[in-house]
């Protein structure tokens, strides 16, 4: 797990950002890079499998945060849905807080780094949706508590 620092700080300069991109040659343009996403209808939920590593995953994601809010992913509402299929694979359904999201490029490859490192798990992709949009209203009460949202 990442340490967490104050907003508005960043890691010393010998110490990559969590969520830096490396610069961009000279002169180069940068333009973002479209949002990491794969589509997971494909996968068909196995009851058993779910039951037997839904669970591990979703403990994973809790140990995702988003770098500018003190709050896991999963507490935050962003994960919408956690699918395993017969096969072991697993398929993570997620949204950000906006499109615009300073950590869009980041937080899906993230996801779906920790959700095939749980054991058990034989790959994992992850498919950012924005239908239903995300509101404060999927937070958990300990995130909104932990944010001071009450």
């Amino acid at each position: 797990m990442l340490p967490m620092m104050p907003p508005g700080t960043m890691p010393p300069p010998s110490v990559p950002h969590p969520h830096s991109v490396p610069p961009a040659s000279a002169g180069a343009v940068a333009t973002p890079a479209p949002v990491t996403s794969e589509p997971v209808s494909e996968l068909v939920p196995s009851v058993e499998q779910t039951a037997a590593l839904g669970p591990a995953v979703i403990e994973a994601l809790k140990t995702v945060f988003d770098p500018e809010i003190p709050v896991n992913i999963y507490e935050l509402g962003l994960i919408y849905d956690v699918i395993v299929d017969a096969e072991a694979r697993v398929g993570v359904r997620m949204t950000l807080t906006a499109p615009a999201c300073p950590a869009a490029q980041t937080l899906p490859v993230e996801v779906r780094e920790k959700a095939s490192r749980v054991a058990g798990v034989n790959s994992a992709r992850v498919e950012v949706v924005w239908d239903p949009p995300w509101t404060k209203d999927r937070m958990s009460d300990a995130a909104k508590l932990q944010l001071g949202m009450f």
